[in-house]
């Protein structure tokens, strides 16, 4: 009595299973050709003028009426703004983000040594403006 361990014998007269047809996607049995991925990343060369005028809206709406001078506050406390830095390279290297478009360099208004630091948050409906930046030239140029 074979044992449950032993393989049965193999038969030749059997036709070969047959292979799946090729999927989209390389799984390792064609030849690369090409050495990289199927379709390669196209870069565009030129910029849509209307894709960044639409960028360039996506961003004031993010940034909202924050502008130097400003004076905001939320949840986190109440806030100066410094700086407005809209080059998109200078404020990933500010935020520490890969896709960041622009950051503020803001002032914490409720602490005497407050610091100036980085923020890369959204205008928000619990944000409001607690001096708008029209009071401040105002102000100074009277």
């Amino acid at each position: 009595m074979p044992s449950m361990m032993t393989l049965p014998p193999v038969l030749d007269d059997r036709p070969p299973l047959p292979v799946r047809p090729t999927p989209h996607e390389r799984d390792g049995r064609q030849p690369t050709t090409t050495g990289g991925r199927p379709h390669p990343r196209q870069h565009a060369t030129t910029a849509d003028p209307s894709t960044l005028g639409a960028l360039r809206r996506v961003i004031d709406d993010q940034i909202g009426p924050r502008a130097v001078g400003a004076i905001y506050q939320n949840s986190d406390g109440a806030f100066e703004v410094v700086a407005v830095v809209r080059d998109p390279e200078r404020a990933r290297e500010l935020l520490k983000r890969r896709c960041a478009q622009w950051a503020l360099i803001v002032r914490d208004v409720l602490r005497p040594d407050g610091e100036p630091f980085v923020v890369g948050s959204v205008w928000t409906t619990s944000d409001h403006l607690v001096r708008e930046v029209r009071a401040v030239r105002q102000a100074v140029t009277a």
